[in-house]
């Protein structure tokens, strides 16, 4: 897969290096580097240049992001997708519950990944697996992959950055009080290699804003988000808090009202890596949870 861009330089980046330019448009060294040893990867008006070459107002930096790979050992799968956005540079999916994002033991041809290999290979191009924000086998709701190199490594730093804001809405058992805020540090639990817990000496710094939107035969829908992104982040802290996800098979293993966790990633917004637009999305809570109320 091939993708072209085209920089016209400015006064403000008169005799910046190509190094230093790229890297101020998001490129990372690995990004970089892997330029270098494309034919034609980075040209001034035509003529191949070094990422030391000192740019000139006016000139037209063009750089060539040839990808000609794919991602090893992710064998194309035939399943529904629910593809609520698509263009160059990246995908937005609402994805299924049930549906691991990547192959793992005991998992190697039903995940997400594999999906999106299947429809990649029905168009005949390339498939790089970049998921920028990973979701649980069980939660479902919006993610977004990238689609090629450079779209990866904004979209990477962008999360770093916090500047994909996310929302999601759980049911939790009980009355959840009106809204607030949890504080407290998530490590793993000592003997598991999933289970995670609130640990005041060794956890990592985690903060989660909760507001209750309803309450409704026992159960109340939360909506949360995240200042930190720790494993198991929202699971974990309602639990603590005293309202855990009913369906839960770590945290609240009750599937009388539903058979996986309660939890749905409904709301993304980012300005798009390379275009800079405002992105809006939004997918409505499943029937499984709505089901609950």
């Amino acid at each position: 897969m091939l993708k072209v861009l085209t920089y016209r330089i400015s006064e403000k980046e008169d005799q910046m290096t190509i190094n230093d330019f790229l890297h101020s448009k998001g490129y990372s060294s690995h990004l970089i580097v892997h330029l270098k040893k494309t034919e034609s990867g980075i040209t001034i008006d035509g003529a191949l240049k070094y990422i030391t070459y000192r740019l000139c107002e006016g000139e037209l930096l063009t750089i060539r992001i040839l990808e000609t790979t794919s991602s090893e050992n992710i064998v194309p799968t035939a399943m529904p997708l629910d593809i609520v956005y698509e263009d160059d540079d990246l995908l937005v999916i609402n994805k299924a519950p049930d549906m691991p994002v990547h192959p793992s033991q005991g998992n190697y041809s039903n995940t997400l990944a594999n999906g999106l290999a299947h429809y990649f290979s029905l168009q005949g191009r390339n498939f790089t697996f970049r998921c920028i924000n990973r979701l649980d086998r069980d939660t479902t709701g919006l993610m977004i992959l990238a689609k090629n190199m450079l779209s990866g490594c904004i979209l990477s730093d962008m999360v770093k950055s916090k500047k994909i804001q996310r929302e999601y809405l759980a049911i939790a058992k009980g009355m959840v009080p009106d809204e607030g805020v949890i504080e407290a540090p998530i490590g793993r639990l000592d003997g598991s290699t999933i289970e995670r817990c609130i640990d005041y000496e060794k956890g990592d710094h985690a903060v989660t804003h909760y507001r209750r939107i309803k309450y409704g035969n026992g159960h109340s829908l939360v909506a949360l988000k995240l200042e930190t992104g720790r494993t198991h982040q929202i699971r974990v802290h309602m639990k603590h808090l005293g309202y855990p996800l009913p369906g839960d098979f770590i945290y609240c293993p009750d599937f009388s009202t539903i058979s996986r966790q309660a939890l749905h990633s409904w709301k993304l917004t980012f300005f798009h890596p390379l275009t800079e637009e405002l992105m809006k999305f939004e997918v409505p809570l499943p029937d499984d949870m709505k089901a609950i109320l």
